[in-house]
């Protein structure tokens, strides 16, 4: 620092170190006069650049974070409610103090006096398991992964009770220590980046756009008019929670002891949750509704609402896919449905349909539609409640307990029966879209029996949508999200009995399409098209446009002069390969494992072979390491590389051996237990063949290539991979008929054999 004690804005690191300087040897008188003189001077000089600079930095932390405390994995220094967020509450109340009265204080002491004692044990659980962190690691590295938990929750780190307790539990009481920091450095930011209001400014404040009779809204935060607890009650806490659902606001200080004193006062049968539910429903339908539940959650009103909420307060729920808590996971949930009402996507076409955002638009239309979107925000509360109770499937656990609340809500029968049923179903259009051929005719009428209507439907679209995108930022894939919308658009045509495929029956193997398309060369005659078509799926016609199939014609017509026909596409976020070729054994398990040699992750697979024995093998796949989108010249390298192996002039085993053994040194964090099953009900022509199992690098080929060996062709794989644990399913069929007994329990001695015996990484 200049003599004269300029603040650089530039080093920010620099300023706040004065503010926790200590003498440790030199000048003392030096040092003495730049604690009393030169720091309280610069800091009284430039406090409002000190504070904006402070605020600015920590909500830069927060974005890199996602702006929530609820990681199941956080970074203990950097992440909200960290030890970060701890130093500069500190800070933020020296330069206070030191603005106001020029003396240096203890800023701990300085806070208010009933949650010192929290933050106390705060910063002593935040402390010990940071000091595990490095002596564990040899280094400054403050990433809490699941192994560590599990070593901290071993020793009861920072638990008073000093003894073992289960890594969830011990989780939970850090996310409840985060919380507490959280809301203390954002009641001090408030008090430190704009003074207090006086009455005047209040009465001022009162005709203002967003202000009424009960709460003043300031500066973007509310202060409530009323300081008796007698007045309002839980009408007026209910009303205070409107105000934020339908603005986005924060509570200031006064508000938030407000709340908690006035839910201390009183009891919980005053909150008559008949009386209540028509301002939660209100509540629950405005735009801001997931903020408003999280501050309700964070100050106890929402469990004084609805207890059973209380079981999933803070619950971690350790299956390695899911990225927040149970309680952060349901409040997300509702954000994302909202984050579609602002959504201005169109509705795109073809290969537009590339990007996440893209199915934003469609999604939108259905949530405009609904009659009754309150029923499926109160299911998406309680969908996931069951996992915070101890016995049974967490889908029966959330069912009880909606049946109470929807009995204390005094719901009607039929709006009953809705929320039930979403809950229920809840994970029923998800499973059809990652396990089932929703290609398939069965497969829709099955899915489309269960549903019943179309407006269950649409609601359980949307709830499907919601719940996959909030289980972490990757887990609405631009596929997913185009599977999802294809199994709504099919079983909606199905209730309304518009079935697109009565279009596919109706036409004559022997005849041409009744409609060509325009691209097609002047060799494309009606008798070579159907050449190409004939004994293919009906649906290969209804999973690809016209467009598509006007491409694998002209690839088919090729095949003259090359046997192998490659189509490689990018796409925004995943890539598309067709192949057109012979059929031969084991080209299946040829393509899967050339696609693991390097390094690709296949997201799906279908496989059609017409009378002629050609087949059309389509992969949609991933660039983990962007090994194709990084380096151009590696995707010639890679298209040749399939072709000399679909040819035979090369073997990739030598490649994927060393692909897949080059993480064995790194241990599973959860082991998976292998499950092989069969399903012959599903499908009309081809029998099912469920595999969850871990998941490991080169998985589908080891499994297609038994598969091949024992005389099974698959129809269409369905690939889906949760955290680490693998979740395939196989269409099969064995010279064009379902499975046999005694081949089905071939299989499944097979695959246990195998992949038992391979190690996962």
């Amino acid at each position: 620092m200049p003599s004269g004690g300029e603040l650089h804005r530039d080093n920010l690191e620099f300023n706040v170190s004065l503010l926790d300087g200590r003498y440790l040897a030199g000048d003392a008188q030096l040092f003495a006069s730049l604690r009393r003189e030169v720091v309280p001077h610069q800091v009284a000089r430039d406090r409002q650049d000190f504070v904006q600079d402070l605020a600015a930095m920590t909500r830069q932390r927060y974005a890199k974070h996602g702006h929530t405390i609820f990681h199941l994995e956080p970074n203990i220094k950097e992440a909200p409610g960290g030890l970060r967020d701890y130093q500069v509450a500190r800070w933020l109340t020296l330069i206070l103090e030191l603005e106001k009265s020029g003396h240096w204080v203890n800023a701990e002491s300085n806070w208010p006096p009933d949650t010192r004692a929290e933050i106390q044990q705060a910063l002593e659980f935040l402390g010990a398991a940071r000091c595990f962190l490095h002596l564990s690691q040899g280094r400054d590295d403050n990433h809490l992964t699941y192994e560590f938990q599990q070593e901290v929750a071993d020793l009861g780190l920072g638990l008073h009770v000093g003894r073992a307790t289960p890594a969830a539990d011990w989780m939970r009481s850090y996310f409840r220590h985060a919380r507490g920091i959280h809301r203390l450095l954002s009641q001090i930011l408030e008090q430190a980046s704009s003074s207090r209001p006086s009455l005047y400014t209040l009465f001022r404040d009162r005709r203002s756009r967003l202000s009424n009779s009960d709460f003043a809204v300031l500066r973007g935060r509310i202060y409530p008019r009323q300081t008796s607890l007698a007045s309002g009650g839980p009408l007026l806490l209910r009303a205070l929670f409107e105000l934020v659902a339908r603005h986005r606001l924060e509570l200031s200080r006064e508000a938030e002891r407000w709340v908690t004193a006035s839910l201390e006062a009183g009891a919980r049968p005053q909150f008559n949750l008949r009386e209540s539910w028509p301002q939660v429903r209100q509540i629950l339908i405005l735009p801001q509704a997931a903020s408003a539940l999280r501050t309700m959650h964070q100050l106890g009103l929402l469990t004084t609402l609805f207890p059973a909420l209380k079981a999933i307060d803070s619950l971690v729920v350790r299956d390695f896919y899911h990225r927040y808590t149970v309680d952060e996971h349901t409040f997300m949930t509702i954000q994302h449905l909202h984050d579609l009402e602002q959504s201005s996507a169109r509705v795109p076409s073809g290969e537009d349909w590339a990007t996440l955002e893209s199915w934003e638009g469609p999604f939108a239309e259905i949530f405009r539609e609904l009659e009754r979107p309150e029923l499926l925000f109160l299911s998406l509360l309680f969908h996931d409640v069951g996992k915070g109770l101890t016995s049974g499937s967490h889908v029966q656990g959330s069912l009880g307990v909606i049946e109470r609340v929807a009995a204390e809500l005094a719901l009607a029968p039929e709006d009953r029966a809705t929320v039930s049923f979403l809950i229920a179903s809840h994970l029923e259009m998800s499973a059809t879209l990652q396990r089932r051929d929703i290609f398939d005719p069965e497969t829709i009428r099955a899915f489309a029996e269960k549903i019943e209507s179309p407006e269950r439907l649409q609601m359980l679209a949307l709830l499907t949508y919601a719940d996959i995108k909030a289980v972490n930022p990757e887990a609405l894939t631009p596929w997913k999200a185009e599977m999802l919308w294809r199994l709504f658009a099919a079983t909606l045509n199905y209730l309304q009995r518009n079935l697109d495929d009565e279009r596919v029956q109706a036409m004559d193997a022997k005849k041409a399409p009744p409609a060509l398309p325009s691209a097609l060369p002047p060799k494309a005659t009606p008798e070579r098209i159907m050449e190409f078509l004939e004994g293919l799926p009906k649906r290969y016609l209804a999973t690809h446009s016209w467009d598509v199939i006007a491409l694998h014609f002209e690839m088919f017509r090729q095949l003259e002069q090359n046997p192998v026909q490659l189509r490689l596409h990018g796409r925004k976020r995943d890539w598309e390969l067709t192949v057109i070729t012979r059929d031969r054994p084991l080209l299946f398990a040829s393509l899967t494992g050339s696609l693991a040699a390097w390094g690709l992750n296949i997201l799906k697979a279908d496989a059609f072979g017409n009378k002629a024995g050609v087949v059309v093998d389509t992969f949609r796949f991933t660039d983990l390491h962007g090994t194709l989108e990084l380096n151009p010249s590696e995707v010639d390298r890679f298209r040749q590389f399939l072709e000399d192996v679909l040819k035979g002039s090369t073997s990739f085993d030598s490649l994927l051996a060393g692909r897949v053994t080059h993480r064995v040194g790194t241990h599973a964090k959860v082991r998976i237990p292998t499950y092989v099953g069969f399903d012959d009900h599903s499908s009309s022509h081809s029998t099912l063949l469920e595999l969850v199992t871990q998941d490991r690098p080169g998985l589908l080929y080891r499994v297609s290539t038994q598969l091949a060996h024992l005389g099974c062709h698959i129809e269409v794989a369905l690939v889906n991979t949760e955290g680490q644990k693998a979740v395939d399913v196989f269409y099969l069929t064995s010279h064009g008929h379902k499975l046999g007994t005694a081949q089905k329990e071939g299989i499944r001695h097979r695959l246990e054999k195998v992949l038992s015996a391979s190690r996962p990484y």
